[in-house]
């Protein structure tokens, strides 16, 4: 059976910069063994987790009321939680597995959270991520013009707590009951580039959203080609020593 195009599948539905890195993303699952029962932290609408999952996910954990009722429309999950995944309802042990899709970068209490997915895995569960370094500030564009301050706005609008690389990451994890195993970095920085110019070009798409409820509103090959003729050649799945993210395997000790 051929992989799906990921790429495609989000340009459908997201604004191109959105897609461009969560297609890449959703490719990199398809490599990962998430052994059930397994916990989505941070699972927002569930759009992600629709797309690159065939089986439903068992849990979807979320702290905001909006996106997590989004998610229960989709049916991706069997059971949907709202909660702060610091303290997250579950026994210790609940889960074979974990994962978190471009989440922990937005929580400034990550470390409580880290301790917490770690109580409720298992002994020697996978737990996979993936967050921004901190490339995806120092290779804006625009802050070769404009400096310190656009880098700090752009900081803000994204909503990013951490740009950290694996050496952080790795104190973090050791520190919650985590083993990190393998890391890579990934999505150059070119790409970080068209993903910055995307919030402005962007601005369509916002007034679609907010007009409509969709992203997108002709979700149509005729309507997207352009789009995605641009936007593919800086889709590449592989390592990048440059890159802007970077993608975790830990598992529980």
């Amino acid at each position: 059976m051929p992989e799906k195009d990921y790429l495609y599948l989000h340009l459908r539905d997201l604004p191109y910069f959105r897609a461009l890195v969560r297609g890449v993303e959703a490719s990199y699952y398809q490599t990962f063994d998430l052994p059930a029962p397994t916990l989505d932290v941070g699972c927002g609408d569930g759009h992600f987790a629709s797309l690159t999952f065939e089986r439903k996910i068992d849990v979807g954990l979320d702290p905001w009321h909006g996106p997590i009722h989004e998610a229960g429309r989709r049916g991706t999950y069997n059971l949907l939680v709202q909660a702060d995944a610091a303290s997250a309802p579950f026994a210790d042990g609940r889960f074979a597995s974990a994962f978190s899709n471009s989440v922990l970068e937005h929580i400034p209490h990550v470390e409580a959270v880290l301790a917490d997915v770690a109580r409720v895995l298992k002994s020697g569960a996978p737990f996979v991520f993936c967050v921004p370094n901190e490339r995806y500030l120092s290779e804006l564009s625009i802050s070769r013009v404009l400096g310190k301050g656009y880098t700090e706005w752009f900081r803000r609008i994204s909503r990013v707590s951490h740009a950290d690389g694996p050496q952080v990451w790795e104190k973090r994890l050791e520190q919650a009951g985590f083993r990190l195993e393998r890391w890579w970095h990934y999505f150059s920085p070119s790409a970080m580039r068209v993903l910055e110019w995307g919030h402005y070009f962007g601005l369509p798409s916002l007034a679609a959203k907010k007009l409509t409820g969709k992203w997108i509103i002709a979700p149509a090959k005729w309507n997207l080609w352009l789009t995605e003729r641009f936007v593919r050649k800086y889709a590449s799945t592989e390592p990048a020593d440059d890159g802007t993210f970077t993608f975790y395997i830990a598992r529980r000790k």
